[in-house]
């Protein structure tokens, strides 16, 4: 029963590894991600598997701590591993977003395996990343867009842009910056336009990319 209740040695210094990794990133997730994006379903996927994989990766090492040269290769194959989840997706996953689950991972890895780190170059790590997110996000102006696919296909030439941007501002509500014509079908008379506007709308900006099932008709 005392087996039971007692902890390893490194239990108490990976929770507090754990929480200042959780900490640093809910800021860039909940402060520097969905202030822009307002994407709640990614800020959800990237918390969760920012925790699983700190966890993960502290208990693979605390169980190939004894296995002696096996273990950088233990460490080395289940790292690959993680990174290989960026592609577990059924839609391909936009640049940015890819970008943030990248720093997560990162992050998570960093802190899991910070044994014997001293506590100060730890939170220096973890903020040097935090300041060069924030840097690239205030520095990169970034516009909310979507697609659209658009049935007034007579409005769809050069000529008439303005007229296209004031049907589309006036279905939207959007205040709309520039319009990009992609496919177009001329037996359905459907185009698909990518939408750029000014500000962020969430429920504009929920779904930036259809899935392939509804793209295959075009």
């Amino acid at each position: 029963m005392l087996d039971f209740l007692n902890f390893s040695a490194g239990f108490t210094a990976m929770l507090v590894r754990l929480t200042i990794s959780v900490i640093v990133t809910w800021f860039i997730i909940f402060r520097l991600y969905y202030m822009k994006s307002r994407r709640r379903d990614f800020s959800f996927t990237f918390m969760l598997i920012h925790i699983a994989i700190f966890f993960i990766v502290f208990f693979m090492i605390f169980v190939l701590e004894d296995m002696k040269g096996k273990t950088s290769m233990g460490i080395g194959i289940g790292l690959f591993g993680i990174f290989s989840i960026m592609r577990y997706r059924t839609d391909a996953m936009p640049v940015r977003e890819m970008t943030y689950l990248f720093i997560i991972i990162a992050l998570a890895v960093v802190n899991a395996i910070a044994e014997g780190v001293p506590m100060l170059e730890l939170l220096l790590t973890n903020i040097i990343i935090v300041v060069a997110v924030w840097l690239c996000e205030i520095s990169l102006k970034t516009q909310p867009s979507k697609l659209v696919q658009y049935d007034r296909m007579e409005l769809i030439v050069p000529e008439r842009r303005e007229e296209l941007k004031a049907d589309l501002e006036k279905r939207l509500g959007l205040d709309i910056l520039k319009i990009e014509v992609g496919a177009v079908d001329f037996i359905r008379d459907m185009a698909m336009l990518r939408v750029t506007y000014k500000g962020v709308d969430s429920s504009a900006n929920s779904v930036i990319k259809l899935k392939n099932s509804q793209l295959a008709e075009f």
